[in-house]
């Protein structure tokens, strides 16, 4: 514990860095999305070109699915590059689709589940909230990817503020403990 409280200021810049980023993602959501969906076409790119390395050094039964997945994460990585709009909206639309279709199952489940348990209102209750949330983000992508964004920025701050306390909270550590 006394190493870590001599770099209490290590703790700090995180936590000012985090703080930092959270406000800019705030103040410009859409350079935010855009750098996200950059940094996701760099990763399948670099995911992409070692599986298909992988896949021309791994035997026969494997070499296939390899190749095959590296050749897809390359193209989405490219596609992620060349069109970061349709990229990002094509998440959130996958999102939407998503929230919609758990939602009716959990509907469907708190349904079947009525005579089985107590509070299966709950599940209900929760797959509708799903089904809204999924049809808003079909309905208006835009301000779905906004907020996104901004869920990002406000963890960021969040999280910033709670790695700042602690690094206070490490500092006072220091003055309280004897070093050997």
């Amino acid at each position: 514990m006394v190493d870590i409280a001599r770099s209490w200021w290590l703790i700090l810049v995180r936590g000012l860095a985090a703080v930092v980023f959270g406000i800019l993602a705030l103040a410009w959501p859409g350079l935010t999305l855009l750098v996200l969906v950059i940094f996701f076409g760099a990763y399948a790119l670099v995911g992409g070109i070692s599986e298909l390395f992988a896949g021309f050094r791994h035997g026969a039964q494997s070499r296939a699915w390899l190749i095959i997945s590296g050749i897809l994460s390359i193209l989405a990585g490219i596609i992620a590059l060349v069109w970061p709009g349709i990229t990002s909206l094509a998440l959130l639309l996958i999102i939407g689709v998503w929230a919609i279709v758990s939602g009716i199952s959990e509907i469907v489940a708190g349904i079947h589940l009525r005579k089985q348990i107590d509070n299966e209102w709950l599940l209900i209750i929760g797959g509708a909230l799903s089904v809204i949330f999924g049809v808003l983000l079909l309905a208006r992508p835009g301000p779905g990817l906004l907020s996104l964004a901004w869920l990002i920025g406000a963890f960021a701050i969040l999280y910033g503020i709670a790695m700042i306390a602690l690094s206070f909270r490490v500092k006072n550590f220091t003055s309280g403990a004897r070093v050997p």
